[in-house]
């Protein structure tokens, strides 16, 4: 096995072009588990930890772009104002060691359905982009568009995530994640919420509970559609049980899972309702007293 370790982002390129099988590494909190247990054996592994631009983030009011390797530790020390909800789910990352070397850039490298920062970044909205870079140029590719199958994504052989684009949070924004304990653990399922009250839509995102982490598109459509009618973005008042009994089953029919050994089908369905009306609930709370400070 050859191993790769480029100085600047321009080597990496030239690496990742010259050994297209190579496999990127910087935190490893998933390829070195999947290599430790044999279940992957590249031909060479392209080490990325010396290249310090993909530790940087930027923010100018619109959008974070946040680098590919920005560990989960700095995201939630850094990057709770703007990105709530990926703050949230980096919360729920393994151990302090884990959070401190894994990234959203790993995470979505991986593609894995349960990774805990998918349901964050498909409920931050679908201006979310993922940075695919090569020698060949630059390609922007919407988060809706990333993820193919289980453990697949859209890269192409040659490219490497330089970082992603999240719009800043204008609402509140919640995340929920089910699993067998509190630390060190995979999700039986997640869910990640957001209002975006300036476009007036909100964002959904379902973890662990498909071949791919996938939007409540039926969920948002019908909440979105039920502010708008009965002006409750402008009036901030509450929404009704019937609201949030309603959309934690369309939440819970948008998933497609499977009985595995952290928990069955059934069970995954049930929990995402749950998740998804005490998400709606906590971020409507929060827009309503958002609403009456304004005021």
């Amino acid at each position: 096995m050859e191993f790769l370790r480029p100085a600047s982002w321009d080597e990496a390129l030239a690496a990742k072009a010259e050994h297209p099988t190579a496999l990127p590494i910087s935190g490893g909190t998933d390829v070195m588990v999947e290599m430790n247990f044999d279940v992957h054996r590249p031909s060479a592994i392209l080490d990325l930890n010396r290249v310090t631009e993909l530790t940087e983030w930027s923010d100018d009011g619109v959008a974070v772009r946040l680098g590919a390797a920005v560990p989960y530790a700095r995201i939630i020390g850094e990057l709770s104002g703007p990105l709530p909800g990926l703050a949230l789910a980096a919360h729920t990352v393994g151990s302090p060691q884990i959070r401190n070397r894994g990234s959203v850039g790993g995470n979505l490298g991986a593609a894995s359905p349960a990774g805990d920062s998918h349901p964050a970044l498909l409920a931050a909205g679908r201006d979310v982009l993922v940075e695919a870079h090569s020698v060949r140029g630059v390609r922007l590719i919407p988060i809706d568009a990333f993820y193919l199958g289980v453990k697949r994504n859209c890269l192409e052989p040659d490219e490497l995530i330089r970082a992603v684009r999240i719009p800043v949070a204008d609402g509140p924004q919640q995340f929920s994640k089910i699993g067998t304990r509190n630390a060190m653990v995979i999700a039986v399922c997640a869910f990640g919420f957001a209002l975006h009250p300036k476009d007036g839509t909100v964002g959904t995102g379902i973890g662990s509970a498909a071949p791919t982490p996938r939007r409540a598109v039926a969920a948002e459509e019908y909440l979105g559609g039920v502010l708008a009618e009965r002006g409750l973005w402008e009036s901030g008042e509450l929404l009704g049980p019937e609201v949030v009994r309603r959309f934690g089953e369309l939440v819970k029919a948008a998933a497609s899972p499977i009985d595995d050994v952290r928990g069955t089908a059934a069970y995954r369905r049930h929990a995402l309702a749950v998740m998804a009306r005490r998400t709606l609930t906590w971020c409507w709370n929060d827009y309503r007293k958002q609403i009456r400070s304004a005021a």
